[in-house]
């Protein structure tokens, strides 16, 4: 925040930082994504990017997610699976989440350890890194493993219920919260000031991680001290934002022509 020079954008930013600090679960997922079956809280069906599996009965836990969230909680340090036994799963469902996940399995588990103490667990399927036929295999046996190694590595801290299972039909999956106390950015609100000072800070955040993850001494031989690997970035870049306009453009056009059929939602 020091580094904000404009001192209206640096008084939004923190106190958007002091309103992120007084939200919890409990106040503000939980009545979102909850209803109540009777006395028994349930997650609330909201197609089409929440509902329960075809032929599951809300509140039902199928013995193929039990099965799975053993696995995951052998994964957690001893301090957490204590902590993460005071809670009781009472709900899982379908999550349709982010672009980078479209088409594969997600879901979101509720756990309660009393009437006012919620915790939502997010499961995501991890499916080979694309990087694999080129890369050679990963030495980790479960690509969840794998994706919450990378996290460990790269971030200084993690989510205290990161972990990783497998489930019945082989697939892998690693699990985290729903919400750990993130902040969304808002770039649709930004003006190119602040998008100039939010990409800054993007790069700077990877420039660090990258080094955790692999051989600093390295990365900076073959980045040398030349503006090559800037430039190379920037032209990707710039082909990269041009391809998902196409892209965008591809998929309106075949929404249009009925190839494709899409749900509008109103943005308030």
């Amino acid at each position: 925040m020091a580094n904000i020079k404009d001192p209206e954008f640096r008084q939004r930013a923190l106190q958007r930082l002091q309103k992120e600090r007084a939200r919890s679960v409990a106040e503000d997922i939980f009545p979102k994504l909850v209803e109540h079956k009777g006395e028994m809280p349930i997650i609330k069906d909201q197609l089409p990017t929440i509902f329960h599996a075809e032929g599951h009965t809300p509140g039902e836990i199928h013995k193929v997610v039990r099965n799975a969230l053993t696995g995951y909680r052998d994964t957690l340090p001893p301090s957490h699976q204590s902590l993460l036994d005071r809670y009781e799963l009472r709900d899982a469902a379908i999550k349709v989440v982010g672009i980078g996940s479209v088409g594969t399995t997600c879901f979101v588990l509720l756990f309660m350890a009393g009437e006012g103490d919620p915790l939502f667990l997010q499961v995501k399927e991890a499916r080979a890194s694309v990087l694999e036929p080129y890369a050679g295999a990963s030495v980790f046996p479960n690509h969840g493993q794998r994706v919450v190694n990378g996290c460990r590595l790269m971030q200084p801290a993690s989510d205290m219920f990161l972990g990783w299972t497998r489930g019945s039909f082989g697939r892998d999956f690693f699990i985290r919260q729903l919400r750990d106390i993130k902040i969304s950015v808002m770039v649709e609100s930004f003006g190119a000031p602040e998008m100039d000072l939010y990409a800054t800070w993007c790069g700077r955040a990877l420039a660090l991680s990258h080094p955790r993850s692999g051989s600093s001494i390295t990365l900076s031989g073959y980045m040398g001290k030349s503006d090559a690997f800037d430039r190379a970035i920037a032209v990707f870049s710039f082909a990269y934002a041009d391809q998902n306009e196409k892209d965008h453009a591809a998929l309106a056009r075949a929404v249009r022509k009925g190839k494709v059929k899409a749900v509008f939602e109103e943005t308030r």
